[in-house]
């Protein structure tokens, strides 16, 4: 099929190589011409394992192209996806200018019957309004009989792990519009989605709006489920139990399952910061609430600084002369991807008290290195970036350096914070870290390490809603009580 694919950033490169995979023609527009060049040469501007090989092996064979000339794709496609980015605004709604932007340059070329496909996450509406600027643009070129369809599609790609999650899709969410044009659209749709659905249906076919409205819920349960967990770990470390044994133990219902309950340093990235804003707004326009959701979000805000706020009710209010290393800045692993990153907040936090922060990340320094200047100039500070030379021992207050190795961030250190979850973090030396740390303090956010071991070590552990743990093995100390479970 002759497919266009509106947008280049991570949904609309994941669809798009994804469906030139399955033998598509697939046209990739995109309005940066940069961004362009990179791509027709075959480079990939964002982190996602596997996608530059696939990208690479579907240019080579002709299957996919990348260009800024939105005109000639809208002509040639049979369908067209629209995958720009809805940023949210300040009162917590999604911008749609970008959205809107597209429908109005399709209808301006298009030449007859076409399949508008919304793969961006949209509020309940938008296929409406993407309808309606076609019709006036088609009004105004006296083109009123070309026919069309505005198809809800939205995405479920977890950043990490896009590629199989479109591969083997648990669903395939399509709402259609009422009328032939939707029965088309659907008889277009079965066709394209026909590898997915060969041992059994995936496709669930609905309304727009019930489109729409599914991939917002859906992403609310995910976080909401991250919430309650991280509510209950604030509660184990009060009562002294271990979140880690509560979350097999109510994993284990079939009802409930096991994704998503783990506690840490909550959720970041593009999506459920967002969706979740964007959801609780749209329920006020309608004169509701979304109480759960806004409690989610309350939760999550408390989270993201929860590892700052306990170092510093170990070691003090003042940080100066301290060293803190931080292991991980992206918000998720597997994913290069810096918003909404609890290791903002984080390192943030850190600078304001005067510590010398050295980080590291596998894949993010560079995405790191520009949020974190931007964050830094937000609040008005200049980055106090730096480079230590090896084996330095001179703190530097107030700055931070992003360092090329785990073990650099820890040397001379009086503490780590483990942020995000990476593979490679999972097994270190221990014995080498503890002698290179300045004192062996290791802050958990995502209980990668067993309390147990740490104990053996000689480490001073804090995992999150852990604290049971730690008295289990018998591992009381009088500074416990310095941190605080809120």
């Amino acid at each position: 099929m002759k497919i266009a694919v509106v947008g280049a950033g991570y949904v609309g490169l994941v669809t798009a190589t994804c469906l030139a995979e399955l033998g598509n023609q697939v046209v990739c527009v995109d309005r940066d011409h940069g961004r362009v060049t990179v791509l027709q040469a075959g480079g990939v501007p964002i982190y996602e394992p596997g996608l530059d090989d696939w990208l690479r092996r579907n240019l080579d064979a002709g299957r996919l192209r990348f260009t800024t000339q939105l005109p000639a794709a809208v002509q040639a496609a049979e369908l067209i996806f629209i995958a720009v980015g809805t940023p949210p605004q300040e009162d917590g709604s999604a911008d749609l200018q970008h959205v809107l932007a597209v429908a109005d340059q399709i209808g301006r070329h298009m030449n007859g019957f076409k399949v508008v496909i919304n793969k961006s996450t949209v509020p309940v509406g938008t296929a409406d309004r993407v309808a309606q600027v076609l019709r006036e643009r088609l009004v105004e070129r006296d083109c009123a009989d070309i026919r069309f369809a505005v198809v809800s599609n939205p995405e479920f790609l977890k950043e990490g792990a896009a590629i199989d999650d479109f591969m083997r899709p648990d669903r395939i969410v399509i709402g259609l519009p009422p009328g032939e044009e939707g029965q088309q659209a659907r008889t277009l749709l079965t066709r394209l989605y026909a590898p997915f659905n060969r041992h059994h249906e995936r496709t669930l076919w609905m309304d727009a709006a019930s489109a729409e409205l599914t991939k917002y819920a859906a992403n609310a349960m995910l976080a909401t489920r991250i919430s309650f967990m991280n509510d209950v770990a604030r509660l184990a470390d009060a009562l002294g139990a271990d979140v880690d044994a509560v979350r097999r133990g109510i994993g284990s219902d079939s009802r409930i399952g096991h994704s998503f309950l783990y506690a840490g340093t909550g959720y970041g990235g593009s999506c459920f910061p967002k969706d979740t804003r964007a959801l609780v707004h749209s329920a006020a326009q309608h004169g509701l609430r979304m109480r759960v959701v806004e409690a989610t979000e309350e939760v999550n805000h408390h989270q993201k600084d929860l590892l700052a706020r306990r170092l510093i009710e170990r070691l003090g209010a003042d940080l100066q002369g301290r060293r803190i290393g931080v292991w991980g800045l992206a918000f998720k692993p597997n994913t290069d991807d810096m918003r909404d990153a609890p290791s903002r907040h984080i390192v943030a936090a850190l600078l304001a008290r005067g510590a010398e922060v050295r980080a590291h990340d596998p894949v993010a320094m560079a995405e790191a290195r520009r949020a974190l200047t931007a964050d830094l100039a937000a609040a008005g500070r200049v980055a106090a970036f730096h480079t230590p030379p090896d084996g330095c021992t001179r703190r530097v207050p107030g700055s931070l350096a992003l360092v090329d190795s785990p073990l650099e961030a820890v040397e001379d250190a009086d503490a780590l914070l483990v942020v995000t979850e990476w593979k490679c973090f999972q097994n270190p030396d221990w014995a080498r870290l503890a002698s290179l740390m300045r004192q062996p303090l290791v802050l958990d956010g995502r209980n990668l390490y067993e309390p147990g071991l740490m104990d053996e070590l000689g480490i001073e552990y804090h995992g999150i809603g852990r604290r049971g743990r730690v008295r289990l093995n018998g591992r009381v100390r009088p500074d416990d009580r310095l941190v605080s479970p809120a």
